[in-house]
């Protein structure tokens, strides 16, 4: 299982999990990308995969409809087709071997209702059906090129595209990974506040802090987000979170300028020792 496939200019292998029998990780250019537990997709291991779940959790009882921009292992679809059964999502991934790869080794519920997009996540908004558009309980970014996000999925052109198809009500979850400094989340922090209203950042103090690379997980919604449910939930995590939001989320933030497609650089290149 652990034989290598090429995806892009790299490449991507699915990994048993040493610790945890019928686990597994997605790895993509030696970055895990993904954890899947097979016998309990409910299991989310990665921190910032579990502060996702706990946002999905708080949405309104009932089957949700989502939109997942970048596939991954499927983690997320698998999570929310366990806890709200009968959702409607879609996925867009570029890489259709990387989806081929993880549906043959770690194939999705049969009930599951996921579709799969292919083509590029700002690109393949426009050939999305009319009837998405502003019906999306939940949109998750978390577009990767390696160890990269894409700078073209970075901007203010691209959130008011997403901003399309987000329900009233309905939330962002945004994967930004960042190292010493914050310079990019902050920028990111930025830019998602200059689309949408409530505007909140999740992620361990010391990350916060800007002491190590890391991911901090940005919402957002056009109504007001769960904050007083989100404290105790993520304070419970095996590492413990902290959400950011209101007067110190614009302390966090700055100074820092709103991202435009002519400004726009990736994600800052984690040191590949954090993997080790």
């Amino acid at each position: 299982m652990e034989d290598a496939i090429r995806v892009g200019a790299g490449f991507a292998a699915i990994e048993p999990d040493r610790h945890r029998p019928g686990s597994f990780t997605l790895v993509v250019d030696g970055t895990p990308q993904s954890h899947v537990d097979l016998d309990d997709p409910t299991n989310l291991t990665f921190e910032y995969i579990r502060r996702i779940g706990h946002v999905i959790d708080l949405l309104p009882p009932g089957p949700i409809t989502a939109l997942h921009l970048g596939a991954g292992a499927l983690t997320l679809p698998r999570y929310v087709a366990a806890t709200r059964p009968g959702s409607r999502q879609q996925v867009i991934e570029l890489e259709r071997g990387l989806v081929d790869l993880v549906r043959e080794q770690l194939p999705l519920p049969r009930a599951a209702s996921i579709r799969v997009r292919y083509g590029d996540a700002r690109a393949a908004l426009e050939q999305l059906p009319a009837g998405l558009h502003a019906s999306a309980d939940l949109i998750v970014v978390d577009v990767f090129s390696g160890a990269r996000t894409p700078a073209h999925v970075t901007s203010v052109e691209f959130y008011r595209a997403v901003a399309g198809f987000l329900a009233p009500g309905g939330v962002l979850a945004i994967n930004v990974a960042d190292g010493a400094g914050l310079a990019f989340a902050r920028s990111q922090v930025s830019t998602v506040g200059a689309v949408w209203p409530s505007v909140a950042a999740v992620a361990d103090t010391g990350m916060l802090r800007g002491r190590r690379f890391g991911n901090i997980v940005v919402l957002a919604s056009g109504s007001e987000l769960p904050l007083d449910a989100m404290p105790r939930l993520f304070a419970s995590d095996p590492l413990p979170s902290k959400v950011v939001h209101g007067d110190e989320l614009i302390a966090f933030a700055a100074g820092a300028p709103i991202v435009t497609d002519a400004t726009a650089i990736g994600s800052p290149e984690p040191n590949r020792s954090i993997f080790g």
